[in-house]
């Protein structure tokens, strides 16, 4: 049996119980999954707690991920949730795309306000998800202002806040909540290989491993441009072939295989190795 991974900060079982107080609060929510393991960025603690509200699934770092399995996900994610929607926060136009998204799941909140003689009040959207997944990004594009901190690491955001977007609805972000374990050491590779959980939990030997055997089944080419290895075979060849390519050596002037694991798993991050998409939906 695989050994369980455990990784449960003390804000994120805080931000769990907030979550959990504040949904009421909130008219519609906002769950952020990764494009490239979308069923792995599911949070299962959270699922529970949402499951009566109007949700929206918005796939994010689409401009990382294999288009071809995008489509598939969001296909298959259809029947499960309000609406879907893939957004590349890169790209200008994204934030009328989620407004008009989260006006469409709220607008029964204004119908009702206004059947009573009330002014319709903004559409409060609760933003979900696992670490990194892009909520802060999100957050600053549709506000159009740094209202939320960002870096490329998980953890980083901590506490709710109301950010105003617009007259028409406000944004309560929330720190990235991942669940107390993982039975499946799959699911935990694959978040700490899309950079959601803490690099030191897994070590970078079986991020490589899974890696390696992933682009060897599904991208064999994925390493041809970027290192000029046309054939994944063994992780100790592709790491000395890594090595030689960048010239990274050790204090004795040999190959430095650590050094070529970070740089590996920093470049598929990075998504340096094309457009990969680590979760194929198998029918």
């Amino acid at each position: 049996m695989a050994k369980q991974i455990h990784w449960f900060p003390g804000h994120m079982n805080k931000a769990l119980i907030e979550v959990e107080n504040k949904i009421k609060l909130g008219d519609v929510v906002i769950e952020l999954l990764d494009a490239r393991a979308p069923f792995s960025s599911i949070n299962e603690n959270l699922e529970k707690i949402i499951k009566n509200k109007k949700t929206l699934i918005v796939l994010t770092k689409d401009d990382l991920a294999d288009p071809k399995q995008t489509k598939v996900w969001i296909e298959q994610l259809k029947s499960q949730y309000s609406q879907i929607i893939t957004l590349n926060l890169k790209n200008s136009g994204s934030e009328n795309i989620l407004t008009k998204a989260v006006i469409a799941l709220g607008k029964d909140k204004w119908e009702k306000q206004r059947a009573k003689g009330m002014k319709p009040q903004p559409i409060r959207a609760m933003i979900l998800g696992v670490p990194n997944v892009g909520k802060s990004s999100f957050i600053n594009r549709m506000a159009k202002r740094k209202a939320a901190g960002v870096q490329n690491k998980p953890g980083f955001t901590r506490g709710e806040q109301w950010i105003k977007v617009s007259q028409d609805f406000l944004l309560m972000d929330t720190p990235g909540i991942l669940p107390m374990n993982y039975e499946d050491q799959q699911k935990a590779t694959k978040l700490a290989l899309i950079g959601s959980i803490r690099e030191d939990i897994l070590p970078n030997e079986i991020l490589v491993d899974y890696l390696l055997n992933f682009l060897k089944d599904k991208y064999p080419n994925a390493l041809k441009e970027r290192f000029d290895i046309s054939e994944i075979k063994d992780k100790e060849n592709v790491l000395h072939q890594i090595a030689n390519k960048r010239k990274l050596v050790d204090a004795t002037g040999q190959d430095d295989l650590l050094r070529a694991e970070v740089l590996l798993l920093k470049e598929f991050k990075d998504g340096l190795l094309g457009k990969i998409t680590l979760e194929h939906y198998e029918s």
